[in-house]
């Protein structure tokens, strides 16, 4: 389960795909089975993918314990070639991010 809150190591890969239309859920059901791949590294934590109601865009909202986790995530998936292979379904924009601020009711 994502976990939001300040002041923890928790790193956030948001990854933005843009799909061609009709791929969206092709794109979800391979970045669905990448996560089990990277459920595998010691440090991983969690993986939200999100459609977007315009039927072309993906959000990967995936967290790490900390920024050396992240970066086994990367090259696990990377050695598996799931990285490479995403990009036949369009364009992505990753980012890692930490916490800023939250607020809640």
């Amino acid at each position: 389960m994502p976990t939001i809150t300040l002041d923890r190591e928790i790193i956030t890969q948001i990854n933005v795909f843009t799909a061609p239309l009709g791929e969206q859920e092709a794109l979800i059901a391979y970045l669905a089975e990448a996560a089990k791949v990277a459920r595998e590294v010691e440090g991983w934590l969690s993986a939200s993918l999100h459609r977007c109601l315009d039927g072309q865009r993906v959000v990967n909202y995936a967290q790490s314990a900390n920024r050396d986790a992240a970066r086994r995530v990367f090259e696990h998936l990377m050695s598996k070639g799931l990285i490479e292979g995403n990009k036949r379904f369009g364009d992505a924009h990753p980012g890692l991010y930490e916490v800023a601020f939250t607020l809640e009711r």
